[in-house]
């Protein structure tokens, strides 16, 4: 099984936390040159140089804002005029904020609409011409298990996923014939920062503890326990390798069974 990225370059997009880092770190081992796209350049910088370098890859970083499509397009361009090959695009952006869809005001769709697909479209429009001349391209979008069922109190959330999902099976139809694939990695419950967020909700909602909105959480997790963001990043992983060239237009949860639907 050939597993190896080396001399492949990749495009991890909220790279400084959580299952985004989590994802660079992976293709970094794999031997993948990584470049980190996100915000925050302290921890961009602290990312960077945590990255393994034994296969003598090396690795970058660029900020840009995800709440400002136009900030991360010229972040991108800025990026290809310098390294103009790119392999491997990852895209991972925070979710919006969680409430009930009836109580959502029009500018969350909207907002959440650029920070996600709007995104999304503009770096696979920037990066596909290189891939096509490479004869190899890997697009994985992070997204969510909501694709397949909705998850109570996340309305606007699971309404921009279920559109980034209609949107990267559309973009797999088209991109297959140039050896490139488009799928979709989807976390179930993880123990990232948006976990507590999701907490929060249920322990307002129930009026419970924060230690019984855990148990009552893993107990709907066939498994009994929460993924961790490594365990997700293995997945973007594989979806990258030669091996998975064939795997294409599917989406992948990653929530130790919870997931109702086929």
């Amino acid at each position: 099984m050939n597993l190896s990225l080396t001399g492949k370059t990749a495009v991890v997009c909220g790279s400084t936390q959580g299952i985004g880092r989590a994802a660079a770190v992976e293709l970094a081992l794999l031997g993948a040159n990584v470049t980190l796209l996100a915000r925050n350049e302290e921890k961009l910088k602290e990312v960077a140089g945590q990255l393994d370098t034994a296969q003598g890859q090396k690795h970058q970083y660029r900020v840009a804002d995800f709440t400002r499509p136009e900030e991360v397009k010229a972040a991108v361009e800025s990026y290809l005029k310098e390294f103009p090959e790119v392999h491997i695009l990852v895209n991972n952006t925070g979710g919006p904020p969680s409430g009930p869809l009836i109580d959502a005001r029009p500018e969350e769709f909207l907002n959440t609409f650029a920070a996600h697909l709007i995104n999304n479209q503009l770096l696979v429009q920037a990066v596909v011409p290189s891939m096509k001349r490479l004869g190899y391209g890997r697009i994985v979008n992070i997204i969510s298990t909501s694709v397949k069922q909705p998850i109570t109190g996340l309305g606007v959330s699971n309404t921009i996923r279920g559109a980034v999902a209609q949107w990267a099976k559309t973009l797999s139809l088209e991109m297959a014939r140039f050896g490139i694939t488009v799928n979709n990695v989807l976390p179930g419950t993880t123990r990232t920062a948006r976990l507590q967020t999701v907490l929060d909700l249920r322990m307002k909602k129930e009026g419970i503890s924060a230690e019984e909105a855990e148990q009552r959480m893993l107990r709907e997790i066939p498994a009994g326990r929460f993924a961790e963001p490594e365990e997700v990043a293995a997945a973007v992983a594989f979806l990258c390798t030669p091996a998975a060239a064939a795997i294409n237009g599917i989406n992948v949860p990653v929530d130790g069974g919870k997931t109702g639907s086929l």
